[in-house]
């Protein structure tokens, strides 16, 4: 269940993939550090992994954007970019910790981490593709200050907080 997933979302990113945000990647570095501390908070695996999906996408709109602007070029750019991204993450945790897999650590019969990185990922995109939209018919301007940060992070708090319902 958890490769059908990982494959779902990955085909809904590179059919979707647009290069419109950036993020530094010392973040990346913070996402490993952040599991381990969420879990020393009690925060569910299903919360942190709704934050993990929303900062790989953004890190692979940052490394496509990046590529871009260096005119670095090679086949199956998006593809190789979103796998990379999410086997980084996933492979440490599956064989190296007991995070990823656990019989216990499951919400609906999905692990929580990838159930919840799938949820982030989707709405993280979601969003950003709804900005894009909204921008567009204003002229390309946005709605209000920071619009672009807000959406997509005010749509993982919501999800956020009906999980911590959902999970409590």
């Amino acid at each position: 269940m958890k490769k059908y997933i990982l494959l779902l979302s990955t085909a809904f990113f590179l059919l979707s993939a647009k290069t419109t945000l950036a993020v530094c990647p010392i973040c990346t570095i913070a996402v490993g550090a952040g599991i381990g501390f969420s879990r020393w908070l009690g925060i569910d695996d299903v919360i942190t992994g709704l934050w993990l999906g929303g900062l790989l996408v953004s890190l692979i709109f940052w490394t496509l954007n990046w590529f871009q602007k260096k005119k670095i070029n090679f086949i199956g750019k998006k593809i190789v970019t979103v796998l990379a991204y999410y086997i980084l993450v996933f492979a440490p945790l599956y064989f190296f910790t007991d995070i990823l897999g656990h019989a216990f650590n499951r919400l609906l019969g999905i692990d929580k981490i990838i159930l919840g990185t799938a949820l982030g990922s989707i709405t993280f995109l979601l969003t950003n593709l709804w900005y894009e939209f909204l921008k567009r018919k204003n002229n390309n301007h946005a709605h209000f200050p920071f619009q672009k940060i807000a959406m997509p992070v005010g749509a993982l708090l919501i999800l956020s907080v009906i999980f911590f319902f959902i999970t409590k």
